[in-house]
């Protein structure tokens, strides 16, 4: 009996051991499911789920805390898993356009087909941007491998009249744009739209950027584009990516308009290094827990709401090592602002909680450029040309227009300018 109480015992405390060994934060390896590996995504979930703000500790070893921990997650799941049902039902679509949307949108496939299903669907929204008459444009489509060999998609649309400038980045107002006389052409990044790759996957930031400045480069040596001015214009994501395509060409563009741009997201250190670490191990892994998007970033309810028509958007958790690529782009562009150099309009809503409005203004402050202006939207949210209330996205978009057309007159009184 004593023997059996021994090895019941020696059991316990080796399996206590263990248990310890799992979730210390520098020991153990990437080796099983209750090793550190483990300690380190429930931390790490922890931390991202309280908005990068505090650091809740995992004690694995109490029992009250863990079960405490496993209800909370459990409340999580259930309550993120009826957002998903929700945010995958559009209200009035057959089942065979509902069965599309259900499917997994990870491969390229899958979102050409539900993005050609749903095509007239999106035309009918009852959205300012689609219901806007838009005449005198003409729309072209088309795929062709970059140099990497991968198929990137692009779409442009361009005034019947010679245009003023083209446009990249600005999927939402582009026919707008072109309707006033600028020619827009925008591409979806690679993993992204209907372009080639795995879903929302960034293995290189700078590699997204490089082939964004490939697919430009040729369209503006092609007439008539060679010859006129071109304007980088970013949103949110975009807002980066055109800061970087500035600071690796300089002189290259004419100016640039950031709509509430993505910078300077950067979490508590020990997040970073945790994020880092996961990452290099599980670089396509859907780890980082975010907010509900729609409901941070849109403002006026019947918009937030036909967000389930944009239906090969990504919908899910950020993969680990684009949210690693997004933190160091965040971080590099904060290291280099007096680099920027351009002439600027930043354009951010004061209520936006999923870029900050106060980065927008150091950034301001801080761009070497003489030529800038900062327009801040009082109770706006993050996208203010697509989730404010109509008089804000005529406002915001008044502001785009007139600054273009100053800017492109300035740059060239005799000739038109791009967007990019």
């Amino acid at each position: 009996m004593r023997e059996k109480k021994k090895k019941k015992k020696k059991k316990k405390n080796h399996k206590k051991k263990e248990i310890m060994a799992s979730t210390s934060p520098t020991g153990g390896a990437f080796r099983n499911p209750n090793s550190v590996e483990y300690g380190e995504i429930r931390v790490l979930e922890e931390v991202w789920s309280n908005d990068l703000g505090s650091y809740c500790k995992v004690y694995p070893l109490c029992d009250a805390l863990n079960q405490e921990f496993r209800a909370a997650s459990c409340v999580q799941r259930k309550r993120r898993k009826r957002r998903e049902v929700s945010n995958m039902t559009i209200p009035g679509v057959s089942a065979e356009l509902q069965k599309i949307l259900g499917a997994k949108m990870d491969e390229v496939d899958a979102r050409r087909r539900a993005r050609e299903a749903f095509k007239d669907v999106q035309l009918g929204i009852d959205h300012i941007l689609f219901k806007t008459p838009c005449e005198g444009i003409k729309m072209e489509e088309s795929y062709e491998k970059n140099s990497k060999g991968i198929e990137i998609f692009h779409k442009s649309w361009l005034p019947l009249s010679r245009p003023k400038a083209a446009v990249f980045f600005c999927h939402g107002i582009a026919r707008m744009l072109a309707s006033c006389g600028y020619a827009v052409v925008a591409m979806d990044y690679p993993g992204f739209g209907l372009s080639e790759g795995l879903h929302c996957y960034i293995p290189s930031f700078d590699g997204l950027v490089d082939t964004v400045i490939e697919k430009y480069s040729k369209i503006r040596e092609n007439p008539p584009f060679h010859s006129l001015p071109s304007f980088l214009f970013g949103e949110s994501m975009g807002g980066a990516v055109a800061l970087k395509m500035h600071m690796k060409q300089p002189k290259a563009w004419d100016g640039a308009i950031l709509v509430a741009p993505m910078y300077n997201m950067v979490p508590p250190m020990l997040v970073t290094q945790i994020l880092i670490g996961v990452a290099s191990v599980f670089p396509k892994h859907k780890l980082v827990p975010q907010k509900d998007l729609a409901e941070a970033a849109f403002r006026d309810l019947k918009k937030r709401e036909q967000t389930a028509y944009n239906v090969i958007s990504y919908k899910d958790k950020p993969r680990l090592r684009t949210a690693v690529e997004m933190l160091k782009t965040t971080q590099e562009i904060d290291r280099r602002m007096k680099e920027v150099s351009l002439p600027l309009l930043i354009l951010h809503g004061e209520a936006d909680t999923v870029t900050d409005p106060s980065v927008s203004k150091a950034l301001y402050e801080n761009a070497s450029c003489s030529d800038k202006k900062l327009k801040l939207y009082k109770d706006a949210y993050h996208a203010l040309l697509e989730g404010e209330p109509d008089e804000i996205v005529t406002q915001v978009f008044g502001d785009i227009i007139s600054w273009l057309d100053e800017h492109t007159t300035k740059s060239n009184q005799s000739s038109s300018s791009f967007i990019f």
